[in-house]
Protein backbone atom coordinates (compact mmCIF):
# COMPACT_ATOMS: atom_id res chain seq x y z
CA UNK A 1 0.00 0.00 0.00
CA UNK A 2 1.25 3.50 -0.86
CA UNK A 3 1.96 5.90 1.98
CA UNK A 4 -0.56 8.74 1.38
CA UNK A 5 1.56 11.26 3.32
CA UNK A 6 4.72 10.56 1.31
CA UNK A 7 2.69 10.57 -1.92
CA UNK A 8 1.09 13.93 -1.06
CA UNK A 9 4.50 15.48 -0.35
CA UNK A 10 5.76 14.26 -3.73
CA UNK A 11 2.66 15.58 -5.53
CA UNK A 12 3.06 19.02 -3.93
CA UNK A 13 6.78 19.28 -4.68
CA UNK A 14 6.20 18.18 -8.30
CA UNK A 15 3.43 20.78 -8.62
CA UNK A 16 5.68 23.52 -7.20
CA UNK A 17 8.61 22.53 -9.45
CA UNK A 18 6.36 22.74 -12.53
CA UNK A 19 4.89 26.04 -11.32
CA UNK A 20 8.35 27.59 -11.01
CA UNK A 21 9.39 26.83 -14.60
CA UNK A 22 6.62 28.20 -15.19
CA UNK A 23 4.73 25.28 -16.70
CA UNK A 24 1.09 25.73 -15.67
CA UNK A 25 -0.04 22.83 -17.86
CA UNK A 26 2.46 20.51 -16.16
CA UNK A 27 1.40 21.81 -12.75
CA UNK A 28 -2.26 21.17 -13.67
CA UNK A 29 -1.49 17.44 -13.98
CA UNK A 30 -1.24 17.39 -10.16
CA UNK A 31 -4.58 19.06 -9.37
CA UNK A 32 -8.15 17.84 -9.08
CA UNK A 33 -11.14 19.33 -10.86
CA UNK A 34 -12.61 22.13 -8.77
CA UNK A 35 -9.19 23.25 -7.46
CA UNK A 36 -9.23 26.37 -5.30
CA UNK A 37 -6.11 28.54 -5.05
CA UNK A 38 -6.15 31.41 -2.58
CA UNK A 39 -3.29 33.91 -2.71
CA UNK A 40 -2.32 36.40 -0.04
CA UNK A 41 -4.98 39.11 0.16
CA UNK A 42 -7.74 36.63 -0.67
CA UNK A 43 -7.19 36.54 -4.44
CA UNK A 44 -8.96 33.42 -5.70
CA UNK A 45 -7.93 31.33 -8.68
CA UNK A 46 -9.12 27.98 -10.02
CA UNK A 47 -6.18 26.89 -12.19
CA UNK A 48 -2.38 27.03 -12.12
CA UNK A 49 -2.43 29.17 -15.30
CA UNK A 50 -4.31 31.92 -13.45
CA UNK A 51 -1.72 31.97 -10.66
CA UNK A 52 1.08 32.02 -13.24
CA UNK A 53 -0.54 35.01 -14.99
CA UNK A 54 -0.82 36.86 -11.67
CA UNK A 55 2.83 36.18 -10.84
CA UNK A 56 3.88 37.40 -14.31
CA UNK A 57 2.46 40.82 -13.42
CA UNK A 58 3.99 40.94 -9.93
CA UNK A 59 7.50 39.64 -10.74
CA UNK A 60 9.90 39.74 -13.69
CA UNK A 61 10.62 36.20 -12.52
CA UNK A 62 10.29 34.29 -9.25
CA UNK A 63 11.43 30.94 -7.84
CA UNK A 64 11.09 29.16 -4.51
CA UNK A 65 13.89 27.87 -2.32
CA UNK A 66 12.28 25.04 -0.37
CA UNK A 67 13.25 24.81 3.29
CA UNK A 68 10.73 22.20 4.45
CA UNK A 69 7.81 20.16 3.27
CA UNK A 70 5.73 18.72 6.10
CA UNK A 71 2.54 16.72 5.80
CA UNK A 72 -0.12 15.28 8.07
CA UNK A 73 -2.96 12.87 7.38
CA UNK A 74 -6.44 13.86 8.56
CA UNK A 75 -7.75 10.51 9.80
CA UNK A 76 -11.37 11.68 9.60
CA UNK A 77 -11.34 12.71 5.93
CA UNK A 78 -8.32 10.92 4.47
CA UNK A 79 -7.04 14.28 3.20
CA UNK A 80 -3.37 15.07 3.59
CA UNK A 81 -2.44 18.62 4.58
CA UNK A 82 0.95 19.61 3.19
CA UNK A 83 2.96 22.65 4.29
CA UNK A 84 5.80 23.84 2.07
CA UNK A 85 7.85 26.73 3.39
CA UNK A 86 10.95 28.60 2.30
CA UNK A 87 12.04 31.78 0.56
CA UNK A 88 11.12 33.39 -2.73
CA UNK A 89 13.89 34.86 -4.85
CA UNK A 90 13.81 36.56 -8.22
CA UNK A 91 13.35 40.03 -9.64
CA UNK A 92 10.65 42.67 -9.39
CA UNK A 93 9.14 43.98 -12.64
CA UNK A 94 11.77 46.78 -12.77
CA UNK A 95 14.54 44.16 -12.68
CA UNK A 96 15.58 44.76 -9.05
CA UNK A 97 16.64 41.39 -7.59
CA UNK A 98 15.25 40.08 -4.31
CA UNK A 99 15.89 37.12 -2.04
CA UNK A 100 14.75 35.99 1.40
CA UNK A 101 11.04 36.71 0.81
CA UNK A 102 9.39 34.27 3.24
CA UNK A 103 6.55 32.06 2.04
CA UNK A 104 4.36 29.20 3.18
CA UNK A 105 2.06 27.29 0.86
CA UNK A 106 -0.61 25.11 2.45
CA UNK A 107 -2.12 22.32 0.37
CA UNK A 108 -4.96 19.86 0.75
CA UNK A 109 -4.31 16.65 -1.18
CA UNK A 110 -7.12 14.15 -1.72
CA UNK A 111 -6.76 10.85 -3.58
CA UNK A 112 -3.32 11.91 -4.82
CA UNK A 113 -4.37 15.27 -6.28
CA UNK A 114 -4.29 18.82 -4.95
CA UNK A 115 -7.80 20.11 -4.23
CA UNK A 116 -6.89 23.38 -2.50
CA UNK A 117 -3.93 25.59 -1.77
CA UNK A 118 -3.33 28.77 0.17
CA UNK A 119 -0.31 30.92 -0.74
CA UNK A 120 1.22 33.30 1.82
CA UNK A 121 4.37 35.42 1.37
CA UNK A 122 5.96 38.75 2.22
CA UNK A 123 5.72 40.26 -1.28
CA UNK A 124 2.96 42.74 -0.50
CA UNK A 125 4.81 44.02 2.58
CA UNK A 126 8.03 44.35 0.60
CA UNK A 127 6.25 46.24 -2.18
CA UNK A 128 4.63 48.59 0.36
CA UNK A 129 8.06 49.25 1.88
CA UNK A 130 9.58 49.93 -1.56
CA UNK A 131 6.76 52.42 -2.25
CA UNK A 132 7.34 54.23 1.07
CA UNK A 133 3.99 53.06 2.46
CA UNK A 134 5.21 50.69 5.17
CA UNK A 135 4.00 51.46 8.69
CA UNK A 136 7.35 50.38 10.16
CA UNK A 137 10.75 49.26 8.91
CA UNK A 138 11.10 45.72 7.62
Amino acid sequence: MTDPVAQARQVVEAYLERSMIPDPAGAAAHVAPGLTITFTGGRAFTAPAEATAFNARRYAWVKKRFLRTDAALDPDTGDVHVYNTGHLYGAWPDGTPFDGNRYIDIFTVRDGLIVATQVWNDSAEILLHRAGLSESPL
